[in-house]
């Protein structure tokens, strides 16, 4: 069955949040002919300017909302006018009445914030926009250390909603929209096509202290890929601070100025990540991600997935 797609657009909106999202779909749809099809909408019809001064053709908003089964809301520097745009903002509460499903793009969930689709529930955004999204919409749950997030529908309520971060999160998110529809064999042989990474798990970090670690450059670069290798030791400050060559106390204080965070924490982000993308990924066993990823057991792993995701691990289990 067809899913049928509304790409909403704004004057200001940024092209690749549209095209990367675009291709995963196109994609899709050569491998299997019938899978996707979808318009893009905007509340001046003919034509809309990006950020970047192109400009691309759409059709109004529908009156009838029947024909979407994913309304999609892209991002870009236009969303502050957008989300003020009354027009829009109550076309996008009626299609959260619809029974589609409803996403966005980078800063696009600050349009679903604005239109109340995303009050009492989990939500991410761009990290540029992490002060000001908390600042205009505290009713939301907003969890900007994440690539993507799915709320799923409750019944007869609410839509099932997914938001993402940055440009590139967008991929990610229709990758897993994807695997979600139709199954992750051609969600893998979308990444393959389009040369990105099939499955960075929705609660990696978008823009923390980890990814600069990444750098040849970093200090502590060598030990945390250590570390990420084989996350089953003990990695203490103290077992850390020998393999560093250096007394425990000089070395949490100089990871500390490096990185922004503590030892414990940085170790602790390390074996959620894993331990999530094992779990999507289909695991045999949350007792098995549990001794796999260094927690001992599957308490203390509850304890950092609901600290670090707010949610347990159950709640990321595949199937």
């Amino acid at each position: 069955m067809v899913c049928r797609i509304t790409f909403v657009l704004f004057p200001g909106f940024q092209q690749l949040d549209l095209a990367g999202p675009m291709a995963v779909f196109e994609v899709a749809r050569l491998a299997r002919p019938g899978s996707y099809d979808w318009r893009l909408v905007a509340g001046a019809p003919s034509a809309v300017h990006s950020s970047a001064g192109v400009a691309w053709p759409v059709q109004g908003l529908p009156r009838q909302l029947g024909g979407a089964d994913l309304v999609m809301v892209i991002g870009g520097d236009g969303v502050d006018a957008a989300c003020i745009d009354t027009r829009l903002i109550r076309w996008l509460q009626r299609a959260g009445g619809s029974g589609a499903r409803i996403a966005s793009i980078c800063s696009g969930s600050l349009v679903l914030a604005a239109a109340g689709l995303l009050d009492e529930r989990t939500a991410t955004t761009h990290w540029s926009r992490e002060r000001q999204f908390a600042m205009d919409y505290p009713a939301v749950r907003l969890q900007p250390d994440r690539i993507y997030v799915r709320e799923p529908a409750v019944r007869g309520r609410l839509p099932e909603v997914w938001t993402s971060a940055g440009m590139t999160a967008g991929i990610d998110l229709c990758l897993a929209l994807l695997a979600h529809d139709h199954g992750e064999d051609l969600a893998r042989e979308a990444a393959r096509q389009l040369v990105v990474e099939r499955r960075r798990p929705g609660g990696q970090s978008q823009f923390s202290p980890l990814l600069e670690l990444q750098r040849p450059e970093g200090r502590f670069a060598a030990l945390l890929d250590e570390v990420r290798r084989d996350l089953r030791p003990d990695h203490g400050v103290e077992a850390l601070a020998a393999r560093a060559c250096m007394s425990p106390r000089h070395f949490a204080r100089s990871f500390r100025a490096e990185t922004g965070a503590t030892p414990a924490e940085v170790v602790e982000r390390l074996r959620v990540e894993a331990a999530r993308a094992a779990l999507e990924g289909g695991a045999a066993s949350v007792q098995r991600v549990a001794l796999d990823c260094g927690f001992g057991n599957t308490e203390r792993m509850r304890r950092a997935f609901v600290r670090r995701l707010g949610r347990p691990p159950a709640a990321f289990r595949r199937g």
